[in-house]
């Protein structure tokens, strides 16, 4: 697989550069390993969690409650999930995967809108909120338009200037 560049090249003139720059390369791989670990123990504990919900008295209904607390669970396995595939394109390109960087954070903003308890917070953290969502919104779709824009064959844009 051919890497568009490599932020840290271990062929270096120095060798002392040359080691740290492998040693962030190990240490990412085992963000990795544990990201898994994380992953795993998250999916136990969405399980556990729903079957004592499940088994609390009245048995097998769930609370209002009960269920965005669960949906919070699920998105926050994806949410690792998300992070453990930025730490693997980074592994595999040296490269900051910026687009699923911003995914990542719609989707952890995202469930704390889904969880959010509005008898408890104030109007401004509403505010605030809706002013992240909108900014990693527009962020993502610029990103996306730049990536796709990139992805043009030149003449074909040549083609879509004389048209």
């Amino acid at each position: 697989m051919k890497k568009s560049h490599d932020e840290l090249p271990t062929e270096l003139d120095d060798p002392l550069m040359a080691f740290l720059n492998q040693a962030i390369k190990v240490a990412v791989k085992i963000l990795a390993v544990l990201m898994v670990l994380v992953i795993f123990w998250s999916v136990i504990d969405v399980i556990y969690v729903l079957y004592l919900n499940l088994m609390t008295p009245p048995i097998m209904l769930l609370t209002m409650t009960d269920i965005l607390k669960t949906f919070a669970a699920f998105l926050a396995v994806l949410i690792a999930i998300e992070i453990y595939q930025n730490i693997v394109l980074y592994i595999r390109t040296d490269v900051i995967p910026i687009k699923l960087v911003i995914a990542t954070a719609l989707m952890a903003i995202a469930r704390k809108v889904i969880i959010i308890d509005f008898a408890e917070i104030t109007p401004m953290y509403i505010f605030a909120t809706a002013t992240v969502v909108l900014a990693l919104g527009v962020t993502y779709y610029l990103v996306g338009l730049h990536h796709q824009n990139s992805m043009l064959n030149p003449e074909n844009k040549d083609k879509q200037n004389h048209d």
